[in-house]
C-alpha cells in the first residue's frame, strides 16, 4: 500500500449490499446471548395491550444506553426476526469474521451522521421480507441517562415504509453499563413496549405528528427513574467515571479538573466533594451540593457551553491524528493535521 495515499486500493464496506437473510443456526445463538442476560437482571418487558395480534413488518425504534438494549429488544421481539442498523465500528473484529457475523444474525451496516439511501433501500426489503426493522435513532449511548435530539427525516422514514411504529423504551440500562464506565452493574430493569402509530394512522397521519409521537414516546432520564422506583446500586464504583460527563466544578467554575473514583466525585482545583448514594443522587460531603440530579448538572454544563457560543468565545484548536475505518478490517491512519472547533 503506497504511504503517500493508504487508502488507495482498499476496498471499501459494502453499504448498499442487501441484507442478508438469517442464518437458522445463528438465531438460537442470539437467544443464549440474550435471554441468561435478561434472568441475570430480573429485566421485565411490559408489552402495551395495542400490541394484542400485531405482527411484523413493522417499525421498532429503540432508546440507547448501552450494549444491553440490543439483548432487550432480541427478547422483546422474540420469536419474530429483527434486523438492526447497526454503525460501522460494530462490525469490527477478526479480520471479516466478525462482519460475516454481524450480517447473518441480521445488522445492516450504517456510518453516522451521514445521509444514505442504500440505508433506506435496505429497510425497505427488510420490510418486504414482511420482517421487523429495527433502529436506534439517538445514533449513539445515552452520555448521562437521558434522550437525545431525534433527526426530523425520521417521520419522513416511517411514512415512506407504511407500517405500524413501536417503541421499545428501556429504564435503567444507563445504569447497568454507563456510557462513562462499561462495567455491568446487577440492578433490576425494565422496557416498555408499545405501537405508538396504528398501520391506520401511518398512511393518514402528517409527518409532523408521526415525528411529535415519536418525539414524547422517547423522554426518559434513568437516573430519575433510578431514583422514584427505588433501584438500588450497590456498586462499590458506581461513581467512577462520572467526571468525563460532568467536567466543570459548579462551585469554582473550573472545567476539566474533575476527578471520581468508588462513589466519590470532587474538583482538584477548589477541593469540593461530592458522593454518589445507592440510588444515583449526588451528595456534597461538606457545603452546598449544587445539582443532585446527574442530567440536571449535565444540562447546566451545556448551557454554559451555549452561552460561550453565542458569545464567540467558544473555541478549541489542537493537532491530531487522523484515522479511516474504510471497512470491517479496522482504522487505517491517513496522517495529521488540525481540528477547529468553534
Amino acid at each position: 500500500m503506497s504511504e503517500e495515499y493508504p487508502l488507495k486500493g482498499v476496498k471499501r464496506f459494502d453499504m448498499a449490499r442487501e441484507p442478508n437473510r438469517v442464518k437458522w443456526f445463528l438465531r438460537p445463538i442470539t437467544w443464549i446471548i440474550a435471554f441468561p442476560a435478561i434472568f441475570r437482571h430480573h429485566t421485565k418487558i411490559i408489552k402495551s395491550p395495542n400490541l394484542e395480534g400485531l405482527k411484523p413488518p413493522y417499525l421498532l425504534l429503540c432508546n440507547h444506553n448501552s450494549f444491553y438494549d440490543m439483548k432487550v429488544a432480541t427478547c422483546a421481539t422474540f420469536p419474530h426476526q429483527a434486523y438492526f442498523v447497526v454503525e460501522l465500528p460494530g462490525f469490527v473484529g477478526f479480520p471479516y469474521i466478525m462482519e460475516w457475523l454481524m450480517r447473518n444474525i441480521g445488522c445492516i451496516g450504517k456510518r453516522k451522521f451521514t445521509n444514505d439511501i442504500s440505508l433506506i433501500r435496505n429497510l425497505q426489503r427488510v420490510i418486504d421480507r414482511k420482517k421487523i426493522a429495527a433502529m436506534y435513532p439517538e445514533a449513539r449511548y445515552s452520555l448521562c441517562g437521558t434522550n437525545a435530539v431525534l433527526p426530523p427525516a425520521l417521520g419522513k422514514l416511517a411514512k415512506m415504509l407504511r407500517v405500524p411504529v413501536v417503541t421499545l423504551m428501556t429504564n435503567g440500562n444507563h445504569i447497568i453499563q454507563p456510557f462513562y464506565n462499561q462495567k455491568v452493574r446487577k440492578i433490576k430493569t425494565d422496557a416498555h413496549m408499545e405501537q405508538i402509530i396504528s398501520q391506520e394512522e401511518i398512511l393518514t397521519l402528517p409527518v409532523e405528528e408521526i415525528n411529535d409521537r415519536i418525539n414524547k414516546a422517547f423522554i426518559y432520564d434513568d437516573y430519575k427513574w433510578q431514583r422514584d422506583n427505588k433501584v438500588k446500586n450497590t456498586y462499590k464504583k458506581r461513581a467512577q467515571g462520572v467526571h468525563k460527563v460532568l467536567y466543570q466544578c459548579p462551585h469554582c467554575m473550573k472545567e476539566y479538573k474533575m476527578e471520581s473514583s468508588g462513589t466519590k466525585l470532587w474538583c482538584k482545583a477548589c477541593g469540593h466533594e461530592w458522593e454518589m448514594d445507592e440510588y444515583g443522587q449526588l451528595h456534597a460531603v461538606e457545603g452546598e451540593t449544587y445539582y443532585s440530579h446527574v442530567p440536571d448538572w449535565y444540562e447546566w454544563e451545556r448551557e454554559n457551553v451555549r452561552k460561550e457560543i453565542q458569545a464567540g468565545t467558544y473555541y478549541y484548536e489542537g493537532k491530531v491524528n487522523v484515522k479511516s475505518l474504510p471497512n470491517s478490517r479496522g482504522f487505517i491512519s491517513v496522517g495529521g493535521g488540525t481540528l477547529v472547533h468553534n
